[in-house]
Order: structure tokens, then sequence, then C-alpha cells
């Protein structure tokens, strides 16, 4: 029997702009920048400010004056040499609320999508919303928590304990996201605890690895992967409830993408991997879906490559795309 292609959307705590403006709006502007084609940097600002229309105006006359003076300074910076690639990135975003997470259930109840034989489908809001979720959303498919704490009781002001989600009734977590890692400084070790603290208490596990672009570009992914593997596998013995879900960092929430082959690359690596460090049934058995920019445009190329059995969908599963994307579970159906 196949492993049954698995699609779980995560729902960040910042959505997509849509058309109507919620409490606070947030300007958010990423710098990249390639300096003597050897380092990389970014720089990701924030821009808070009130819903209010003159407000707006006179933000965006600030906002546009300060771009202005920075594209000169970089064309200076170019025209030296020392700059050699420069993207510039503009996005708007907004404050969930209760009233778009009900639009969004509502689009995701009224679907026509693959059987419960064909796709699983697992969605995951932020915590706030879980019983709103679970209690509204359609049957067939199921809801994940986007963390849990690693261990039982404690003062951990904030944190979300294994034993909450159960008590909610949520049968999924998403553990080890990259932005955990990389802002909360969640180790491979650590996350490793995480993951089998959460299956001892009944969860299943959607567990994110991934490299860097800097990693990637020093030939490094595969290591980088496995090394994260090797944390989870060496603190769990059972993998029936655990989904490997590859997140390669450069092409999460930036629009690239990695394309089928280098995906497909990663996942048969992955697989190899797991064959002679675990065992060929867990190998044949484990789930890895692909994380990173997918879309409705790509997600049927991606569903046709041979070890990648589904996705973890970020800023597309706010979006109608999202059907599309639980659709491709037919390609690998048809293959």
């Amino acid at each position: 029997m196949g492993r049954k292609f698995f699609v779980g959307g995560n729902w960040k705590c910042v959505s997509l702009r849509s058309s109507r403006t919620f409490g606070y709006c947030f300007t958010y502007l990423i710098l990249d920048l390639r300096i003597h084609r050897r380092f990389s940097l970014r720089f990701e600002l924030f821009h808070v400010f009130s819903a209010s229309v003159h407000v707006l105006f006179y933000f965006w006359i600030f906002l546009i004056m300060n771009i202005s003076n920075l594209l000169v300074l970089l064309e200076k910076l170019i025209e030296s040499d020392l700059i050699t690639d420069v993207k510039l990135s503009l996005f708007d975003l907004i404050n969930g609320t209760s009233e778009e997470v009900k639009k969004i259930v509502s689009t995701l109840n009224t679907a026509e999508v693959p059987s419960q034989d064909v796709v699983e489908v697992v969605v995951s809001p932020p915590f706030v919303f879980l019983p709103l979720v679970k209690s509204t959303l359609r049957s067939d498919f199921h809801v994940a928590a986007q963390n849990c704490w690693v261990k039982k009781g404690g003062a951990y002001t904030g944190e979300v304990s294994a034993e909450m989600l159960v008590n909610l009734d949520i049968p999924w977590v998403i553990l080890g996201h990259s932005e955990r890692r990389a802002l909360l400084g969640e180790s491979n070790e650590f996350v490793g605890d995480k993951v089998a603290y959460a299956l001892a208490q009944g969860l299943k596990v959607i567990a994110c690895i991934g490299e860097t672009l800097e990693q990637r570009e020093a030939g490094s992914t595969v290591d980088v992967v496995a090394a994260q593997t090797k944390a989870i596998a060496a603190k769990i013995s059972d993998w029936t409830n655990v989904v490997l879900a590859y997140e390669p960092v450069w092409a999460i929430g930036t629009g690239k993408v990695a394309t089928p082959a280098q995906a497909q690359e990663v996942h048969l690596e992955l697989r190899k991997w797991l064959e002679t460090n675990v065992s060929p049934q867990v190998a044949a058995s484990t789930r890895i879906i692909y994380g990173g920019s997918v879309n409705g445009g790509n997600c049927k190329e991606l569903a046709g490559q041979p070890d990648v059995d589904g996705f973890l969908v970020g800023g597309a599963s706010l979006k109608p795309e999202f059907i599309d994307i639980i659709k491709s579970a037919e390609v690998k159906k048809s293959a």
C-alpha cells in the first residue's frame, strides 16, 4: 500500500492583506543584498500603524520618500561594485481575526476535494483559533497546533503544553519550524525532545527540517537535513505518527521554490537516510512532504515527484488556491 498524500496548511499568526483592513496594518520591508557575490545580507523592517485613512496616507508618503533615498544609495553602491545583487520586497500584512478564520473555514467546508482515501488534509491556525476551527471545520479535515512545549509542567509563561492540545482534542502539532529554530534558537536536539514528548502524549507530529541559502550554496544541504533528522531519530522508536516536512528556509515565504528535481533529490536522500539509519520499513512508509512557496501553479509538478508525499503550505493555505493544492493529490493517485 502506498503512502497517502498529505497536505498541511500553516496559517501564520499574520495573514496576507485582503480587501479589508482589520485593526492594525503591518508593512513588512525586506531588503536582500549580495556583497561581492560571496555574502548575503537580509534586512527586515516592520512598520506598524493605525488603520486610519489619514494615517495611511501620510505613512505611505513617508515610506515612499525613504525607499527613494534608499534606492539612490543602493545605486551608488552597485556602481562601486560593492553590491552585486539587490532585491527589495514590500508586503502588506494584517493581523488575523475570527471573521477571517471563519471565511477560510467556510471556503474549505464547501470545497470539492479528493476523498480521505486519497489525501489527508490538516490545517494549522494560531492557538487562539484552534477551538473555533476544530468546532466548525468539516469532519474529513483535521487540525494541528503550530507548536507545543517540550515537557509537562513547570513555569513557562506563554507556552502551550502537549497536554493542553490533547485536552482540546487537537490531533496534530507542527514542531521544528525554521522560524522557531532561527528566531527562538531551537536546536536540533531540542526539537528532537519536543517530537518525542508530543508523540508520547498521543499527538501526531509534522516535524520540519530544512537548510538555509548559505548552507545550500555551500553544498551541505544533505548533511544539514540528515543532522536534523538524526536528532529526531535518536529520541523516537516509532515513526507511525510522524510526517517529515522538508522546508528549504530560502524558499519559505520568499516566492522562491525548489525545482521539482531539487525537491525530489533531497526527499530521496532523506528516504535513503531513513533506510540506512532507522529501517527500510520506516523509509518506505514515512511521508516526506515539501514546504516552501508551494502554490496552485507549481503543486502538480511537485506532486508528480516519486518521493514528494504532499505539502506543508504557508501563505497559499489562506487563499482559494489551497483547494487546487489539495487536488494535486490526484496526480500522485494516477501516477
